[in-house]
């Protein structure tokens, strides 16, 4: 079994994206493109086929430890680290700032918020209300075609 075999197996058991493979070899200082990811995982016929390192497995495995168990100084629990994936922390990070903000009472303006929320919406108008045109239903029969005019003058 190929580094390239036991990086694609990794990634499809851990459910990562390319997004989440670059987030988790960061945490080592260890920089890589998704061109470089992408050529890993190609089929090994392919033209852009890449040969995984053993530098670059053994920094994506140290990565996976630090992403699932944390570092010495600020350990978690797997189950939570492979729930939330290291991109998403970020956002919910940001997320969660902007909660607490809105989430401070804010006594200005009460009264326009009260109006806002009681907005009332006008109902769309309908084209389906209007006169409904009568199609013939049955058999129909070839096209006329007697008015086209061809260029070499046959009639096909």
């Amino acid at each position: 079994m190929t580094n390239n075999d036991i990086l694609k197996k990794l990634r499809v058991a851990l459910m990562l994206r390319d997004t989440d493979i670059e987030a988790i070899m960061s945490l080592v200082d260890f920089k890589i493109s998704a061109s470089e990811l992408g050529a890993f995982f190609r089929t090994e016929d392919h033209p852009k086929y890449m040969e995984c390192g053993d530098q670059i497995l053994r920094n994506f495995l140290n990565g996976l430890i630090i992403y699932t168990r944390g570092t010495k100084e600020a350990p978690k629990k797997p189950a939570d680290a492979l729930l939330h994936k290291p991109v998403m922390a970020k956002a919910k990070m940001d997320h969660t700032t902007t909660k607490q903000k809105s989430d401070t009472p804010s006594f200005k303006n009460t009264a326009s918020k009260k109006k806002s929320d009681q907005t009332e919406y006008k109902k769309k108008t309908s084209f389906k209300d209007g006169p409904k045109k009568s199609f013939k239903k049955g058999p129909k029969g070839p096209p006329d075609l007697s008015f086209v005019a061809y260029k070499n003058k046959k009639k096909s």
